[in-house]
Parts: structure tokens; C-alpha cells; sequence
């Protein structure tokens, strides 16, 4: 695979739009999850989810990277601040941040979402786009990057891995900091 990892701009939606496809990956989720609230997570739909992100993509800055195959998108990352993914700060959850000042801090970045294309799962293309997200962070401006990956998965395809394998943050650098929720470890990068 000659891949290429991208920021996710508006003039990129076709082919984000392409990668989730007509039900938008995760049971029309269009990465929206970490996003909204639940009661509106409830009354959404997958048209109402595909709004949501392409506003967000198109009011910038670019909220994801894609990664790119001989110019077809084949995976998605979610990166950016805290802030941009309200529901991952919930103190309920494993990602909550150590410090509740990290929820607001532009300085402290979040890695909550993966989705790659089924072709291209089982060939790295995880490890490149964190690897693509870690410049990304040091280039905006990040001090911390932060995931909050699965530990063990018995299925690579697993849907339970859009959160990432911590296997795929250990090799990037990243540190355990905290584990709230059993094989679901907080794990953060100083940049």
C-alpha cells in the first residue's frame, strides 16, 4: 500500500463520504459518538449524524485525518482537542481527563475514533495514521495526545476496536496514565 494520511477538509468530503458509505460506518454513527450527547445521539438519525459531521468538517479546523490508498480513502482517524469531543471527557467513561481543566485545555488532544475501510484492515494502516496523528498534534499546537484503546480483542474486526488496540499506542510511545475500566487503558504522549 502506497499510503498518504491527510487532514480531513471540506474539499475532502467526497471522500470521507465514500469511506463510511451509504449506512456511515458504525451503524450510521458518522463518528459522531464522542460528539453528542446521548439524548440527541437517541433521536438521530444517520442523515442527522451525516449533518452533524460534515458541518463540523466543513467549519474546520479539520477534525480527522484520512488516509489515502492510490486516492481512495481507506481509513479514518478522529484527533483533535478535548474539547472537540465533549462526550470522551464524560467522568463516567475510562477516557475522562486526569484533570478536569484537560477537557478544555486546546493544548490536550484526543485520539477517539478509528474506521478503515474492510479491504485495508490487517495491514498497519492504525499504526500509520496515529503515527500521521502524532505530527499532526506537535504541528497545532498539542502538549498531550491522549487514547483510550482496547487492550485485548479476540476479532481484529472487531467494533470494539474503533477505539484503537493499545498495542498500536505502546509502539507509537504512548504511557498508561490511568485505567478505570478493565483492558481499556487511558494512555497519554507528551508531545
Amino acid at each position: 500500500m502506497a499510503i498518504s494520511i491527510e487532514p480531513v477538509t471540506a474539499g475532502l468530503w467526497p471522500a470521507f463520504e465514500d469511506l463510511f458509505g451509504r449506512q456511515g460506518a458504525c451503524y450510521g454513527c458518522w463518528c459522531t459518538h464522542f460528539r453528542l450527547p446521548p439524548a440527541v445521539r437517541r433521536e438521530n438519525n444517520r442523515e442527522r449524524n451525516k449533518d452533524h459531521i460534515r458541518a463540523r468538517i466543513e467549519a474546520g479546523p479539520p477534525p480527522g485525518l484520512l488516509a489515502f490508498d492510490d486516492g481512495q480513502a481507506v481509513g479514518w482517524m478522529q484527533i483533535g482537542p478535548r474539547a472537540d469531543v465533549p462526550e470522551w471527557n464524560n467522568h463516567g467513561r475510562g477516557s475522562a481527563p486526569l484533570e478536569q481543566a484537560d477537557a478544555a485545555d486546546p493544548a490536550v488532544w484526543a485520539i477517539s475514533c478509528f474506521f478503515i475501510r474492510t479491504k485495508a484492515r490487517g495491514q498497519g494502516l492504525t499504526h500509520r495514521l496515529v503515527e500521521g496523528g502524532v505530527g499532526f498534534a506537535r504541528e497545532s499546537g498539542a502538549r498531550y495526545l491522549e487514547a483510550c484503546p482496547m487492550d485485548l480483542s479476540k476479532d481484529s474486526r472487531s467494533i470494539g476496536l474503533f477505539v484503537g488496540s493499545s498495542r498500536v499506542f505502546e509502539k507509537a510511545g504512548f504511557h498508561r496514565i490511568a485505567e478505570r475500566k478493565a483492558g481499556r487503558p487511558l494512555m497519554r504522549l507528551v508531545l
